[in-house]
């Protein structure tokens, strides 16, 4: 996997093209998360809704996984580039996320590869104290 701490220092709402926040957090939720997304992303003028529909997917299953195996959301944050828009999700669980292939259908565990097929780039910063990912989903306007 790769890390995104030697490229990108990310605190959450730090960035200079982030809408974040950190630890008291007023994203709980995944629909949080989709509300701030879609706020952030209707500043931009019109995209494409697949393009859409992609990161809120992706921003649904970071968040739903970030309380399922994370302990919770820590930080939230969305930076949007020229030709992107990074959700980056925090938690306390210093574990990178894992993808198995299984010759079965498990109950769950289909979030991280739905992230992983829709993001243009995925990075997980990990640290003692928990971890960040920060996915990239292709914006062309």
């Amino acid at each position: 996997m790769n890390t995104r701490s030697d490229t990108w220092s990310w605190t959450p709402g730090t960035h200079p093209h982030t809408t974040g926040t950190d630890g008291c957090s007023s994203v709980r939720t995944p629909a949080d998360a989709r509300q701030l997304v879609r706020h952030t992303l209707a500043g931009l003028g019109p995209l494409r809704p697949a393009q859409v529909d992609d990161l809120l997917l992706v921003t649904s299953e970071l968040v739903t996984n970030a309380h399922r195996h994370g302990g919770g959301v820590t930080g939230f944050g969305i930076g949007i580039e020229r030709d992107r828009a990074t959700v980056s999700v925090s938690d306390s669980s210093g574990k990178a996320p894992r993808y198995e292939r299984r010759g079965e259908l498990p109950s769950g565990g289909y979030g991280w590869p739905i992230v992983l097929r829709l993001c243009r780039e995925v990075t997980v910063d990990t640290r003692p104290d928990g971890k960040t990912i920060h996915a990239a989903v292709a914006l062309d306007h």
